[in-house]
Formats: structure tokens, sequence, C-alpha cells
């Protein structure tokens, strides 16, 4: 049994006797373990070697935006791994003062969550580059699909609450972007976001959805007394954090009672 059905196993094993999240793998170990977001190779003699090459291409691009005055020692850590980003992937700017895209502020979202997580400035590029591919690529499908995926399962947990968003026009103003595309950095705790990325890192990108309509699910009061889409939406892209945890908890409640026991459901 492979060392990834080995984990499936024990996972889907625990859930049933009541232990839920016992083999819960954090997600940044399974990026640095799993070969299928291209960081290491499945053989771990083979580990060492490839880091020291991640490291001399890490440096060899950073030198690169130094040399055309991109970066320097004055910029923030999470625009220099933005630059790098772009220069890989062949999308940088001729100039830094151009204008942010909406798919850079994504990323540098992205980035600073992943930088509260991990210290090396080389793993933490390698972890945030390969977690933008995958949202660019395995969920470029069934990302935009998402917020038709929250007003379904919203109806089925709360109505009621879900006509209020209709009625005060907030439905579709919600902070889906922040939600779905940043996948909640910026909005959760680090502690509470490890543990919804180790989900979409390992193949559902739908808990999203779920921790979304947990989240309504949990304001509803303040929801309901909420009329206007400015003041809902204002709100919920500052919940409280001290929340977070018993919502991402809930919201895998949720993500098992729609959907079954998933391994890698998209």
């Amino acid at each position: 049994m492979t060392e990834d059905s080995q984990r499936n196993f024990r996972s889907v094993y625990y859930e049933k006797v009541g232990f839920r999240g016992v083999e819960e793998k954090k997600s940044l170990e399974i990026l640095l373990k799993d070969d299928r977001l291209g960081i290491l190779p499945p053989h771990h003699e083979s580990h060492a070697q490839v880091m020291m090459y991640r490291k001399e291409q890490y440096c060899d691009v950073l030198h690169a935006l130094e040399v055309v005055r991109f970066v320097s020692d004055a910029t923030p850590q999470v625009e220099v791994y933005l630059r790098m980003y772009q220069l890989e992937s062949g999308k940088l700017p001729r100039s830094p003062s151009f204008p942010l895209e909406p798919e850079d502020e994504v990323f540098l979202a992205i980035a600073k969550a992943v930088e509260e997580m991990v210290e090396d400035g080389v793993d933490c590029y390698w972890i945030i580059r390969s977690f933008v591919n995958q949202l660019n690529n395995k969920y470029r499908e069934s990302l935009p699909q998402l917020p038709k995926a929250f007003e379904q399962y919203l109806n089925l947990e709360d109505s009621r609450l879900l006509s209020h968003l209709k009625t005060c026009s907030a439905l579709s103003r919600l902070p889906y972007d922040l939600w779905f595309k940043r996948c909640f950095a910026g909005c959760l705790p680090e502690s509470s976001l490890q543990r919804v990325w180790d989900k979409v890192i390992s193949g559902s990108c739908k808990i999203l959805v779920f921790v979304a309509v947990e989240i309504l699910l949990t304001f509803k009061i303040k929801v309901m007394a909420l009329n206007s889409a400015e003041k809902i939406t204002k709100f919920l892209e500052n919940i409280p954090q001290d929340s977070s945890d018993a919502i991402v908890s809930k919201a895998i409640d949720l993500w098992h009672k729609h959907c079954g026991t998933p391994v890698h459901s998209a």
C-alpha cells in the first residue's frame, strides 16, 4: 500500500470511529512530502539534492530581479515572491510601478498567509508557487462554480437566510474573491487556515464552499439584522477571529454531511 493510500485509509478509519482530524496532516507538511504539486520527488533520498536545486533556482531568479532593479533590499518579501513568480511564468510587467492585476493581489494575499507559517524563504516561495499553480491549473474550472454551489448548499441548510441575502441584493456582492480565489487568506487566522488548506491541497476545493456556508450560519443573527448588501459584505469581510476554529470544524462536518467522506473530491 502506498504512503498516500495509507494516509487516506487511516483518515477515513479514524473519522468513522469518531476521531475526525486525528490524522490530518498540516498543509505545509503535505506540500513538502507529496510529489503531486511538483515540489519534491516521491523518493526521499533525492530530497536533499532537489532542495539544493530549488535553492539555486531561487537565488538565480532573485539575482536576475536585482540586476534589472525590480527588487531591492527594501522590497517587502511577499512582493519579492510575486516578482519571482511573474518572472518564472513570463508575466513580469515592464516596470515595477505598473498597477497590480487582480491575480497579483490574490498571490500577495496567499503569500502573506504562507509567510506567517514558514520561516525559510526558499521553502516559503516554493510552497506559495505550487499552491497558486494548483489553484490556477487544477481548480481553474472548479473555482468559478463555487458561488453557485454556495447558494445551493446555503439553501439546503437555511433557506430563510438565503432569502434575506436575496432580498438585500447581497447574494451577488458577497466576498467570493476572498473566500474562493484567496482561499480565505486574510480572513481566517493561521491555525484555521491550515486546516482548510489541508483539504484544498489534498484534492477538494469544495471545502471552501462549506466554510463560507458555515460562516453565514454561525453569524446568522448578525447577518439577518443587517439590511443592506454593503453592510453584510463589510461584516463578512471582517468576521470575528475567535470563532474561526469552530467554524472550520463545523464546515468539515457539513462537507462530510453533503459529500460523504471524500478523499479527493473537487
